[in-house]
């Protein structure tokens, strides 16, 4: 009957999981917003808008390709401005405001990526990066299965998991989409979790191997 005493178990990481619950928690504070907002008009271009902690778009509408364009101001509380045309619009906010509201449902990129300026262009050039980086790490993963004939995970799997996810976390953050916020927040927390499990790990062969005889 042998007497070796039980190997004591080791205890849960409850560390990990309430930095979840956090990261979780702080992206949906970033996209909340309680109000139902306006609906623009059919076939309006809608363009973001803040005024401070006001949230809301621009609606430019067109009733034909050459009508001149018209103007509502839509808050996500509710309230539509009563329509304005280009002098009314200029008037109150400024030529600046208007070449950028015309400018931005006339420009193709605008348009596609949903976006009114062209730092908001640098913004989706982050979202795609860590898209490239999160959807890369597979063939990282692939490629070092392969050349091992064995299914492994290795390191840089983990750096592109952590630095994709933190790419998107803002991007969605930006962009104020629950989806895409939730979608992320747990990752990085597991990302960064298994990269310091594989520093201890490293640290604790090399403390080994140092007393080795």
């Amino acid at each position: 009957m042998s007497d070796a005493a039980p190997k004591p178990r080791k205890r849960f990481k409850w560390e990990p999981l309430a930095l979840v619950v956090l990261v979780t928690a702080l992206g949906l504070l970033i996209v909340y917003d309680p109000s139902p907002g306006v609906a623009p008009r059919p076939g309006a271009e809608v363009i973001a808008m803040r005024l401070g902690s006001i949230r809301g778009a621009v609606e430019v509408y067109r009733a034909s390709d050459s009508s001149p364009p018209e103007f509502r101001l839509l808050q996500r509380d509710g309230h539509a401005s009563p329509v304005m045309q280009a002098e009314e619009f200029r008037a109150v906010f400024g030529e600046r405001a208007y070449d950028a509201s015309v400018g931005a449902s006339a420009n193709w990129a605008f348009r596609l990526f949903n976006i009114t300026s062209w730092w908001s262009l640098a913004w989706v050039a982050v979202g795609l990066g860590g898209q490239a980086a999160f959807s890369g790490r597979m063939l990282v993963q692939w490629i070092a299965s392969e050349r091992r004939r064995e299914s492994i995970v290795p390191e840089a799997f983990w750096w592109m998991s952590l630095i994709g996810g933190v790419a998107l976390f803002a991007y969605f953050g930006w962009r104020q989409d629950i989806v895409g916020v939730l979608g992320q927040s747990s990752g990085l927390v597991v990302y960064a979790r298994n990269l310091r499990l594989i520093y201890k790990q490293r640290r604790r062969v090399q403390a080994e191997d140092q007393q080795k005889p």
